[in-house]
């Protein structure tokens, strides 16, 4: 597989199989990803691991969590600005709703809406969990540069055959996420990702998701 076609295939999978995944292979896409850009070459990411055992006692943790506090920890950052402008608020309706729609969900049964977003904190049925964090008195560079590693690492895991699916949704629970980890107060939580083997039959890994035409974004200056 070369990068066009890493970059063509690989989509956020929210359905993984029951699949264990390599832990040398892992390891050594990360250590590779590592080649990333960074500004000053800081390489500022701080990156977590978690599978085997941790990973079921994570889950165990998360869905005890959901239950006592289901809108998790105040935030530390905002993932979207509010309000959310145009036309970044239709993109976001759209991918949503053709996903809901593979579901058979509609708009109005926000329970099961609901029932089924909280699976982004058992990682989607993926076997392997990876957090991102970087120190608190870093600025935008440095999250761009988080950034740039996270992509590198998801084209390194197409081209090995495996998925992934990035997660800010676990930010809301940074606090959890911080304390099970042993994270230093002077970091703080990015992201999350789920990595695995898609599940080819779910409808969660099919349904369309448009990309806006080139023409919308960009300005070619001869």
């Amino acid at each position: 597989m070369n990068v066009s076609e890493a970059v063509a295939s690989r989509r956020s999978v929210r359905a993984f199989l029951d699949k264990p995944v390599d832990g040398d292979l892992l390891r050594d896409l990360i250590r590779r990803a590592g080649r990333a850009p960074s500004g000053g070459n800081l390489q500022p990411w701080h990156v977590h691991v978690v599978s085997g055992d941790a990973m079921a006692r994570l889950k165990a943790i998360m869905r005890a969590r959901l239950a006592e506090a289901p809108f998790g920890d105040p935030p530390e950052y905002a993932v979207y600005p509010a309000p959310l402008g145009e036309p970044y608020r239709s993109r976001r309706f759209q991918v949503g709703e053709a996903m809901y729609a593979g579901l058979g969900i509609p708009r109005e049964d926000k329970a099961a809406r609901l029932r089924w977003f909280a699976g982004n904190w058992q990682f989607f049925g993926a076997p392997v969990g990876l957090f991102c964090t970087l120190r608190r008195d870093h600025g935008p560079p440095q999250w761009s540069d988080c950034g740039m590693f996270l992509q590198t690492l998801m084209l390194l895991l197409r081209e090995a055959g495996l998925d992934s699916c990035a997660q800010e949704a676990w930010s809301a629970h940074h606090a959890t996420v911080r304390d099970f980890l042993g994270v230093p107060e002077e970091q703080m939580l990015f992201t999350g990702m789920a990595i695995g083997f898609r599940d080819p039959d779910s409808p969660l890994n099919r349904f369309p998701v448009e990309r806006a035409p080139i023409g919308e974004w960009a300005r070619f200056h001869d």
